[in-house]
């Protein structure tokens, strides 16, 4: 069971329990079974999944690779007649309107190694002028997306990316998420 990311007041960077980042699929399921007419003899279904991808069958699965809108067509062909009944139905996909909160980053490294910490994968599509936060929890607080950082002791960190945006109303204030880090002497 997933925990979801809990929302923080602002100012606070140490309260809000982070959960680890959650890694959000991209796949559909598609079933075209209520459709199918067992009167009307075999038919085929293919599937243009918008991406370039075409499947066939009454039941098919796709993974996408990129957080986009597609466009997925559902062509029946009548298979003793040829007949291709182009568009029966059209569905859209649209993975830009979920809150993503992950961040890439290291499980260990060296007192003194500089790691890159990025947030690219991260969104809040209902919010204007989302600004990413980061705490490394050894004092060192910094914004961007994609940021970098030394540490300069052993031990583990909990590093914590958080999201934080502003209006139209269900904007939520803010989102994080956190990630250990084992920091080694050299």
């Amino acid at each position: 069971m997933a925990v979801a990311a809990r929302a923080q007041q602002a100012g606070d960077t140490i309260s809000a329990a982070c959960p680890l980042p959650r890694v959000v699929d991209l796949c559909v399921e598609l079933d075209a079974s209520r459709s199918a007419d067992s009167l009307s003899g075999p038919l085929t279904y293919r599937w243009n999944m918008g991406d370039g991808t075409m499947l066939t069958g009454l039941v098919v699965s796709h993974c996408y690779q990129e957080r986009k809108r597609y466009t997925v067509q559902l062509d029946v062909v009548d298979d003793r007649t040829g007949e291709v009944r182009p568009a029966e139905k059209i569905l859209p996909v649209d993975f830009t309107q979920e809150t993503v909160l992950n961040f890439s980053a290291p499980d260990t490294v060296r007192v003194g190694q500089v790691i890159t910490c990025d947030a690219a994968d991260s969104q809040m599509p209902l919010c204007e002028n989302v600004v990413v936060l980061w705490d490394f929890r050894d004092g060192y607080v910094t914004n961007g997306r994609r940021v970098q950082h030394a540490f300069r002791r052993p031990g583990q960190y909990a590093i914590r990316m958080s999201l934080r945006g502003n209006g139209p109303d269900p904007c939520p204030e803010s989102h994080c998420v956190s990630r250990p880090i084992v920091v080694v002497q050299p």
